[in-house]
């Protein structure tokens, strides 16, 4: 097992098990547009609504009463013209191109270019189309994913995100095995730890199990991970 597994393994055993977003492309898709400016548990109930008015495929949403489709994305916060004009687009996207599942589940070039003009989803939801709906063994990298990855010695930072994504997953690709649950394993734990405890301004080190593998962590000292 190598070092970058283990650290995955401790922060399993700190969080247990972690909930997973849907594997169903178009599914996936909304579960993005609903996570924008969301708190997970809202972003759960929009859904749970979408579902139980039976909206969760293109079809289904292309016909659904604009007033329950409102009223079901309206629990996820604000920004609900917004949240509906994108997944208005994205059903006409998906409805216009019924190989859309199929494509991004074929070879990786042609699959991130499908997706390319998806409304509100941008370079870390294409990645996590690309991993959860479409199984390709790539590794959404985010501001949090970033900061956990690079603190624990995984890449460098850069002045332009999209450079420090860049070296982030090639440092993990470097030490990662080449499998989906290993991949998913990853993203899912360094994501939830970036949020919970190692945040980017106060990060909690002295609860972190990471710390005594964590060159920052260490090097901030006692003062700092005593918090």
């Amino acid at each position: 097992m190598s070092r970058l597994e283990a650290l995955v393994g401790e922060l399993k055993k700190f969080y247990g098990t972690l909930p997973t977003p849907p594997s169903d492309p178009f599914q996936l898709f909304v579960w993005e547009v609903l996570s924008v400016h969301s708190a997970p548990h809202k972003r759960d109930a929009a859904m749970a609504a979408l579902k139980r008015n039976r909206a969760l495929t293109p079809d289904a949403m292309w016909k659904v009463a604009q007033k329950k489709l409102e009223d079901s994305v309206r629990l996820a916060g604000p920004y609900l013209e917004q949240r509906v004009s994108a997944l208005r687009t994205g059903v006409d996207i998906f409805r216009r191109n019924p190989k859309l599942a199929p494509t991004i589940r074929g070879p990786l070039p042609g699959a991130r270019k499908a997706l390319k003009g998806m409304p509100q989803m941008g370079d870390g939801g294409a990645y996590r189309m690309l991993l959860f709906a479409a199984n390709h063994c790539v590794l959404p990298v985010d501001a949090r994913v970033s900061r956990v990855a690079t603190r624990l010695g995984y890449g460098d930072e850069h002045s332009v995100f999209s450079k420090t994504a860049r070296s982030v997953r090639e440092a993990i690709a470097a030490e990662l095995p080449e499998m989906l649950d290993v991949y998913r394993r990853a993203y899912l734990y360094f994501d939830h730890h970036g949020a919970a405890t190692c945040t980017q301004a106060d990060p909690r080190c002295g609860v972190c199990p990471l710390l005594r593998d964590c060159p920052e962590g260490l090097k901030r000292g006692p003062r700092e991970t005593r918090r």
